[in-house]
């Protein structure tokens, strides 16, 4: 990633050099895709067309990021870190937040790191530095289903807590609840972590976060344990996760939550009135071919338990398969395929059972 620091330490020559040294670093991803879908029409008429699109992100979302860094000596650190997402495709905003991240925070070798504001959660931050799904990219864009099992990735309003020592990592958050939620701990209340060990080739993390919907004060709790071995170019990773719902927690968020899961589209894996849980199993793994060429191949199976056996029971099994190539650090191209089957009572909206992704794209990093 071509990095521009803007030194705000030092204004002019012959400033104390006691002051304290910050850094800016301006970064970012621009990613897009052509991706061929078949069993994509709108309808159940038309559910055996194929569509083909320009798609903003095949691998990463765009973004922008500024992060900052202020040294002020003895181990102790300021950050913060502002990221905004990006359609390609058309130029748009890659979300109603224009700030994705916005968060501030301080850390020091002493006691570890805090952070306060809009920002991942510890679902997500478990499952990104133990058992991604590949080592060059923690998922997929267009297809990320172990997305559905971090309750949407990220929240608001989070003061969150990380703090390690050798081989152990340890962090916890808690959401404040600032009024009605409209998406997965937006405006709810959260709390949760998570428990991480490291040992040479393997590492192990077992994360839990519960979110509150204050408008109904009904709770969904995610509970994911997750593993990986590296050794030279191989990489290996599995997990397991639990998605538990509360009768009558709200249907839209149950959807923002699930939107993850297989691209996800139907009705019946959105709607709290047929669920009463989730369970996903993933493995999968990467391998370096080359230094520049990377193969990697990833297994989801989903089960939902319904309320109502009848309407709300079903499966899911999907398949990813990537290559990647790198012509250089900052710019590369891949081809991804993505297999879809679901069964039971869960259907995509148009009604098909199957679903196949064609995706070839260029990632540059900046």
């Amino acid at each position: 990633m071509k990095k521009i620091s803007l030194v705000l330490g030092l204004l002019a020559a012959g400033i104390s050099s006691a002051y304290a040294q910050s850094s800016v670093t301006i970064g970012g991803i621009v990613d897009a895709a052509f991706q061929h879908k078949t069993n994509a029409g709108p309808t159940a008429a038309t559910r055996g067309d194929s569509l083909n699109s320009v798609i903003p992100g095949g691998m990463s979302q765009s973004r922008l990021n500024f992060n900052v860094v202020e040294d002020m000596g003895g181990g102790l650190k300021a950050l913060a870190n502002l990221e905004h997402r990006i359609l390609v495709d058309t130029g748009s905003a890659g979300s109603s937040n224009f700030w994705q991240q916005s968060w501030v925070g301080l850390q020091s070798n002493d006691f570890g790191r805090i952070s306060l504001g809009r920002q991942f959660n510890v679902l997500f931050d478990a499952m990104t530095s133990t058992y991604a799904s590949y080592k060059y990219s923690p998922y997929v864009e267009p297809f990320k289903p172990e997305i559905g099992m971090t309750l949407g990735a990220r929240n608001d309003n989070m003061v969150k807590y990380l703090i390690t020592a050798g081989g152990l990592a340890a962090e916890v958050q808690y959401s404040l609840s600032e009024g009605n939620a409209t998406a997965p701990g937006a405006n709810g209340k959260s709390v949760g972590g998570f428990l991480k060990y490291s040992a040479g080739e393997f590492a192990v993390v077992g994360a839990t976060l519960t979110v509150t919907d204050t408008s109904t004060t009904k709770q969904v709790k995610q509970t994911n344990f997750g593993g990986s071995y590296t050794s030279g170019p191989l990489y290996l990773s599995a997990a397991w996760g639990k998605t538990a719902f509360d009768l009558g927690f709200p249907a839209a968020l149950n959807a923002a939550i699930a939107s993850g899961v297989g691209g996800a589209l139907n009705a019946n894996l959105a709607t709290t009135a047929l669920t009463d849980s989730r369970t996903m199993t993933q493995f999968g793994g990467t391998y370096q071919v080359t230094s520049a060429l990377n193969i990697g191949a990833n297994y989801w199976n989903v089960k939902q338990n319904g309320v109502v056996a009848a309407t709300g029971n079903g499966t899911m099994k999907l398949m990813n398969v990537v290559a990647d190539y790198a012509f250089s650090k900052r710019t590369e191209v891949y081809a991804h395929f993505d297999h879809s089957v679901l069964g039971g009572n869960l259907t995509y909206a148009n009604t098909a059972t199957k679903r196949d992704d064609f995706t070839v794209g260029v990632r540059h990093r900046f």
